[in-house]
């Protein structure tokens, strides 16, 4: 094991490491309790896919904001809603937009892999990587490619010499990265699948084969374990959150497995995130379906075919123009979608978040965007 003098390059061993199972007994159970429950709960929706954007999208908001892009959930869907995803990247926050737009893509992309029974593999992860670099920061250091020159992880201005982490040199991480992922895809390959996912969390931070955009990917590559291995039916469970609020002890114990070999310290903190962020994404699911059933009741009294739709619509749309909700919702005409997005807009349901403009507005469905954006702060 390589000494904490963090001055060369890491010497990293090959998969799989020795496990201490019995010292991890109670949080695996925990982890498979917490996301059992989330499955069962997600195959309970009647329309899974009226969260489906919303939750990827809050989940590559966070993704990205780790990397340190400002854009948040409602600007994002703004800016898709007005633009679409051909987003002209002009200014910092347009490029940081892109950025989120791009993770979701990659997210459905993964999705797109796993439904075809095409493994996680290297070329396939590769893929991904490039989509996720494609057009924003990062775009001239070789998406889609492992890198070829020496990195290392420090704060900007260190020299390499102080440099929290070293990852191994370009030339093995051919070895290490064909290793990785044999593990990774192979079910086989540990005793429970959360300890491998974890393990290969690390793994893969440690290897750090690309460039630039390594936190992205290896967050990624978790929800969609997760749903090829089906222990979730769809891949709604995120960490992003979770680390962020414990960066420090997130960077700590990644380092503490590479200089320390202390596997265990890093397997509870993994799997005691995916039991809190299951638990989170469950009662979020709850919250949303109970606001959705309360919205029924208010419909109700609007008198209108269209209006069943055009709530779905903004389910799975929160930010919304009105010729997009016309077509979305299948209303024909554009007097009856007026009518009806008035009805919505004085109950509260929708806002009007271009007032200064007359014709195709936009709207803003912020009691589900108030719920998503700031789901589990009052719970600190």
């Amino acid at each position: 094991m390589q000494e904490n003098n963090k001055k060369g390059p890491f010497d990293l061993p090959l998969l799989p490491p020795a496990i201490d199972y019995i010292a991890l007994v109670s949080h695996i159970a925990s982890a498979h309790a917490a996301l059992a429950r989330l499955d069962e709960t997600l195959l309970h929706l009647s329309n899974p896919e009226i969260i489906e954007r919303t939750f990827l999208t809050r989940e590559a908001v966070l993704s990205s904001q780790i990397e340190g892009t400002q854009a948040t959930l409602e600007e994002v869907f703004k800016e898709e809603a007005i633009s679409g995803e051909n987003i002209s990247e002009v200014t910092k926050k347009m490029q940081d937009i892109r950025e989120v737009l791009n993770y979701r893509r990659a997210m459905r992309e993964g999705m797109k892999f796993v439904d075809g029974n095409e493994p996680l593999s290297e070329n396939n992860v590769k893929r991904l990587h490039s989509i996720l670099l494609q057009s924003v920061r990062g775009k001239t250091k070789t998406p889609g490619e492992f890198r070829r020159e020496q990195v290392y992880i420090a704060p900007p201005g260190t020299p390499m010499a102080e440099a929290r982490y070293i990852p191994p040199t370009p030339p093995r991480i051919p070895e290490l990265y064909s290793n990785f992922d044999r593990y990774f895809n192979t079910d086989t390959a540990e005793r429970d699948p959360l300890v491998q996912l974890a393990v290969t969390h690390y793994q893969f931070e440690a290897i750090h084969p690309f460039n630039d955009g390594n936190g992205r990917v290896g967050r990624l590559l978790i929800p969609l374990f997760l749903y090829r291995r089906k222990i979730l039916s769809k891949p709604y469970v995120y960490v992003s959150k979770y680390f962020e609020e414990h960066r420090r002890d997130y960077y700590d114990l990644l380092a503490d497995v590479s200089y320390k070999n202390a596997w265990t310290p890093w397997l509870r903190f993994f799997l005691n995130g995916l039991t809190e962020q299951a638990n989170d994404a469950c009662a979020l699911v709850h919250e949303i379906v109970e606001m959705q059933k309360s919205f029924y009741a208010v419909l109700s009294d609007f008198h209108s075919p269209y209006a069943l739709n055009l709530l779905d619509t903004l389910f799975a749309n929160p930010v919304c123009t009105t010729a997009q909700m016309r077509t979305i919702a299948g209303i024909k005409n554009n007097q009856t979608a007026l009518n009806l997005i008035r009805k919505f807009e004085k109950s509260g349901i929708l806002m009007d978040i271009s007032p200064n403009r007359k014709r195709d507005k936009t709207y803003a469905f912020m009691p589900l965007l108030d719920i998503i954006d700031h789901y589990g702060e009052r719970k600190h």
